[in-house]
């Protein structure tokens, strides 16, 4: 199975899982690069996965969907014209063409009902996560509250720590920049950075991360941890109550950064 970044818009990736002849597609916020992929690789839409309801994650579903038979998956939670198949937490689907499972994670905090697909009878692992974790960061609360993001990102953290992590924006060396300034000692953070600086420069993506990068690297990821909250504590010029208050500090940090 292959799996390609579509670059949409400024920073979004629009990511294509194939098998050679049919092809699952992520967050299709623009419908043309996508038919472009299809065309020039030929590809037989098969299936769209659906993170959230941001406009640049959906905006190509009503063309896409022109591709008959297609079952589009999407969070329950959230009104998206255009899905089939709605999905929560501990749902399984399985998808015919290419053949493929994935067991849905309810990851709410970006959005109300923001889910991830966590891939299943794949070596090493993935997972599709939309805007919710982001290598070396995370998404905005625009409709959550830090304790729902504290928890989504927890679901996250948990899985195996090979789990490749597939994102949909290419935020990573902004997102490296701030976590510098959040835990400035982390050494293996900085040979991530220069590692994603010579990629950038090449111009290639940074993602896919993986799990145990992010632990390692990304502080919405490492709340618990003494140098990160000792960071966010003197920032705030008191004390962080745990780790979610540490969160909540460090997301409000990184929004004005």
């Amino acid at each position: 199975m292959h799996i390609i970044p579509v670059p949409a818009f400024r920073d979004n990736y629009i990511w294509l899982m194939h098998d050679g002849r049919h092809a699952l597609v992520v967050d299709p916020g623009d419908a043309a690069p996508v038919e472009d992929a299809l065309a020039r690789l030929g590809l037989q839409l098969g299936a769209i996965l659906v993170t959230h309801h941001h406009a640049d994650h959906v905006g190509g579903l009503a063309r896409l969907r022109t591709h008959s038979g297609i079952p589009v998956y999407g969070p329950a939670g959230e009104a998206i014209e255009g899905i089939s198949q709605p999905v929560l937490e501990g749902d399984e689907i399985a998808v015919a063409n290419p053949a493929l499972r994935f067991r849905v994670l309810d990851v709410p905090g970006h959005t109300a009902g923001h889910v991830a697909y966590v891939a299943m009878d794949i070596e090493p692992g993935l997972v599709f996560c939309g805007d919710t974790l982001f290598s070396a960061g995370c998404g905005r609360l625009f409709e959550g509250n830090p304790a729902q993001l504290a928890a989504s990102l927890g679901k996250l953290a948990a899985l195996p720590p090979d789990t490749r992590v597939y994102c949909t924006h290419e935020y990573t060396l902004s997102n490296l920049a701030f976590a510098r300034v959040a835990e400035p000692d982390n050494v293996e953070r900085d040979a991530y950075a220069r590692h994603c600086e010579t990629l950038r420069a090449r111009g290639e993506p940074t993602l896919p991360s993986t799990i145990g990068r992010e632990r390692a690297i990304n502080p919405f990821l490492r709340c618990d941890h003494p140098s990160v909250a000792a960071t966010v504590s003197a920032h705030l010029g008191r004390p962080v109550q745990d780790a979610t208050d540490c969160l909540a500090a460090l997301r409000a940090w990184k929004d004005g950064f």
